[in-house]
């Protein structure tokens, strides 16, 4: 191909990639993301996802197909981008069949980072830095890289990371370690948000917060939002949204539902909320004694829930912290 045809295809993709961007913040603002927050349209506006994902993998019959922003065929490389600009999860990373990565679907992301409720001057932790896309969407809204931290027990992860936000121009803090345990040489936090499903808070995370600082977070299929009080204390509810995630890798595993629900009527087998209540009290109650609260109690939906840490006590609830229905999380 010659420098005249190598710069047309260039000009368009470039052309290609800010229309599907300006599609893709239209489709967000649409689904109300962030009626609460307009700050975060300009963020998505200005943020080249398509720089944080030079290639992904999509799911095809017997596996995956790799797209590649490299590829010598144009056809393939508008595909890539056309899919980068998809308001849909993609797989980042895969080893041995398993998904190690992947940059969240947008409208979530959105939904997300305006629950976070960030404010001019916040420092901000991330667990999980995936591709570099959200610490670029923070950094972008802060006006500050070195108020955002990102972490990730991968090398090679914090490592792309650090490539595609350098690519994008920012370059926030990108951290190597168990996020699990935070990064206590970055603190103290006015916001942690993690990209990965958590069984349990843990300790570090609210050692590292200032009083009042807020953490958003995947568990048991879905978002907990928590309000911090002091290094031994922190409440709050569930966000409506159902979220499924990477379990965070290191000092904390997860998984992400309840092998199985046998024993209760099938309707409910398939009930995502009953899902949802099944994996927040995993070994507190078998299927049949859940399946009972959860029909006595109105089919209760995600906002009715919330976790409480108090020192080394952390339970989950159903309405009320100290009610009749709360249960044990691991700590």
């Amino acid at each position: 191909m010659s420098a005249q045809d190598l710069g047309r295809d260039a000009e368009e993709l470039a052309d290609l990639a800010a229309s599907a961007r300006a599609a893709l913040v239209g489709e967000i603002e649409a689904s109300g993301a962030w009626a609460d927050d307009p700050v975060w349209r300009e963020a998505f506006a200005a943020v080249p996802r398509h720089l944080f994902v030079p290639y992904y993998y999509v799911g095809v019959a017997g596996g995956y197909e790799r797209r590649w922003g490299q590829s010598p065929d144009p056809a393939a490389r508008e595909r890539w981008m056309r899919g980068a600009y998809m308001d849909t999860p993609l797989a980042t990373r895969l080893r041995d069949g398993e998904l190690l990565s992947s940059s969240s679907q947008p409208s979530l992301m959105a939904m997300m980072l305006v629950a976070l409720e960030v404010e001019d001057g916040n420092r901000v932790l991330e667990i999980g830095a995936g591709t570099g896309y959200n610490a670029a969407l923070l950094a972008h809204r802060l006006g500050d890289d070195d108020l955002v931290t990102t972490v990730d027990l991968e090398p090679d992860i914090t490592e792309s990371a650090r490539q595609h936000l350098a690519a994008a121009g920012h370059h926030p803090v990108v951290v190597t370690g168990d996020g699990a345990r935070g990064v206590p040489e970055r603190a103290p936090f006015d916001r942690i948000i993690a990209t990965c499903t958590l069984r349990s808070i843990p300790r570090a995370w609210l050692a590292q917060c200032r009083p009042g600082a807020r953490i958003l977070t995947p568990l048991a299929t879905g978002l907990v939002a928590l309000a911090v009080r002091d290094a031994e204390h922190a409440e709050g509810r569930f966000l409506h949204t159902p979220a499924y995630f990477v379990p965070l890798r290191g000092g904390s595993l997860s998984e992400t539902e309840p092998a199985h629900v046998g024993g209760v009527p099938r309707p409910a087998r398939d009930h995502e909320l009953f899902r949802f209540l099944l994996a927040l009290t995993r070994g507190s109650l078998d299927p049949k004694e859940a399946y009972a609260l959860w029909e006595r109690e109105g089919q209760p939906q995600r906002e009715r829930y919330g976790i409480t840490v108090s020192g080394e006590h952390e339970w989950a609830w159903l309405d009320d912290p100290e009610g009749p229905y709360a249960w044990s999380l691991p700590g």
